[in-house]
């Protein structure tokens, strides 16, 4: 099922590499949505192929009208792969905003939802990592939708689409390089007859049921035992279940700027419940006779 827009005369914007999954979505939503679609494709600079590949979507969206934008971009040195996610979706952040379009598609399709899941599992990632990538979210540090309309496709179907097109996909090497993590998770998985990518998506699927269940439950103990005081915050229900727990006390350093993960708030779980105080990434908290934990910012370290 395509995903609904606000408003009868809302645009959509879409995400065009020129490889097989992002043309599979532009002639799809073209099709689904005419006249209300436009395209950008993000030029990395990453390799001299990429300024002609994104003259190539270009034309391609002018022979079906669909209007089309080339956004450049710089890259910052360090994690090749995530500096270009990043400078990518702030790009395309910025086209939405200027273009007055309601939200963005990007081509996620469910070979990639089994890889995500699998790579996950492999870092020991909790509920919210395994529940992969979501069918509605926003575009990363802005409050814009974010739409993944073919995560119920596998990547032949699209392939095919595409063929049928007669049209010419772009093909990245980078999809063939070994050194990246997602390539060996996707040789892995085709080489094993007995591995069920559909399967592996209906589970993360199900886990990101999973998932809003306990958000609901965590909102609501946060309604229920949280109070704000005058240094930070108090949690009258400390002896609830670890997940809960730990969900609270990151919502609560979240709220007085403290940088901890995860593992950080389990540890401070169990040192609350031995009724130790606890000191991590900025955050002190301490239990009271009475069973209530409480939490504040860190005082500044004393120098000199």
């Amino acid at each position: 099922m395509w995903p609904e827009i606000a408003g009868e005369d809302a645009r959509l914007g879409v995400a065009v590499s020129g490889g097989p999954d992002s043309l599979a979505l532009l002639i799809l939503s073209a099709m689904i949505m005419p006249g209300r679609v436009e395209a950008a494709t993000v030029d990395h600079g990453l390799r001299a192929e990429s300024a002609e590949e994104a003259a190539t979507v270009a034309s391609l969206c002018q022979d079906i009208g669909v209007p089309h934008s080339t956004l450049p971009v710089e890259v910052a040195a360090g994690n090749v792969q995530a500096q270009a996610r990043e400078a990518r979706y702030a790009a395309l952040a910025q086209w939405l905003d200027r273009r007055g379009l309601a939200a963005l598609a990007t081509g996620h399709q469910l070979d990639d939802q089994a890889e995500t899941l699998m790579m996950r599992l492999h870092r020991g990632s909790g509920i919210a990592g395994l529940a992969g990538v979501r069918p509605r979210g926003n575009v990363p540090g802005t409050d814009l939708a974010l739409l993944r309309p073919l995560l119920g496709w596998r990547r032949a179907e699209l392939e095919a689409l595409v063929e049928d097109a007669e049209l010419t996909p772009v093909r990245d090497p980078s999809n063939d390089d070994l050194r990246f993590e997602r390539v060996r998770v996707r040789r892995l998985l085709a080489s094993q007859d007995g591995i069920d990518p559909s399967g592996l998506a209906r589970s993360a699927q199900l886990l990101a049921d999973a998932e809003a269940y306990l958000n609901a439950q965590v909102d609501l103990a946060w309604r229920n035992w949280v109070v704000q005081t005058s240094d930070g915050f108090g949690y009258a229900l400390g002896q609830a279940h670890s997940f809960e727990a730990v969900e609270i006390i990151l919502r609560i350093g979240a709220e007085l700027g403290a940088d901890i993960s995860r593992g950080d708030a389990r540890t401070m779980v169990d040192r609350l419940r031995a009724g130790e105080n606890a000191s991590l990434g900025g955050m002190l908290a301490r239990p009271d006779l009475e069973g209530v934990w409480h939490f504040e910012p860190e005082p500044p370290r004393r120098t000199g």
